[in-house]
């Protein structure tokens, strides 16, 4: 049918509410995007930590971090690259439960979500409180695989998903905003989905 772009239509040509503006539908398919090569990470090794600006530094080993409370999100990721992706369910924990145990300074605005890699991505601190944000291992009731970020990655799904780190390893709490990795490269600071955030100046 000319002049129907991709995604998801319902029976009357109206486009889903549920999908940001420039994004399709990618249904059962998930995108396997990243800049670096895939890390084998054991979780022996694994670590997760949250420095900077806070009262008292905390890391957790993986039996650390799964013997505190889980958390759940159920919803969609969005992606700069225009895919987004439907009733998805990942599990794992609140970053405010992190965050709690850390205690972060009243002088502190913003994080840098580091990954195991080196890949660093930048967040308004307000971006991943107040139940916005997760650390996850379990995607759709299966362990997350390494091509998605296994054994864990940051989860903030209401921004684009280059902000939601793979293989993530820890939070830097900071009292002013430091480009991480694609904001260096000319992506968005913050990467909201409906306001289509993706590249600096939009």
């Amino acid at each position: 049918m000319a002049g129907i772009t991709r995604g998801f239509f319902g029976r009357r040509g109206e486009r889903d509410p549920r999908l940001p503006p420039g994004q399709y539908d990618a249904r059962d398919q998930w995108p396997v995007l990243h800049a670096e090569a895939t890390p084998r990470i054991s979780t022996d090794t694994w670590t997760f930590t949250v420095e900077g600006l806070v009262e008292h530094e905390v890391s957790w080993t993986w039996d650390e971090i799964h013997a505190l409370p889980r958390s759940r999100y159920d919803g969609a990721i969005h992606c700069v690259t225009t895919w987004s992706k439907f009733d998805m369910t990942f599990d794992g924990i609140s970053v405010d439960t992190l965050l709690e145990a850390a205690r972060p300074l009243p002088s502190a605005t913003h994080v840098m979500a580091v990954s195991h890699t080196g890949y660093t991505t930048n967040l308004p601190l307000a971006d991943i409180t107040d139940g916005k944000a997760w650390v996850v291992w379990d995607a759709d009731g299966s362990p997350l695989t390494v091509e998605h970020g296994g054994p864990a990655r940051l989860l903030v799904p209401h921004l684009y998903f280059w902000k939601s780190a793979k293989w993530v390893s820890g939070l830097r709490l900071m009292d002013h905003d430091e480009p991480g990795f694609w904001e260096r490269n000319g992506y968005h600071d913050r990467g909201d989905p409906w306001a289509e955030q993706r590249y600096q100046g939009d």
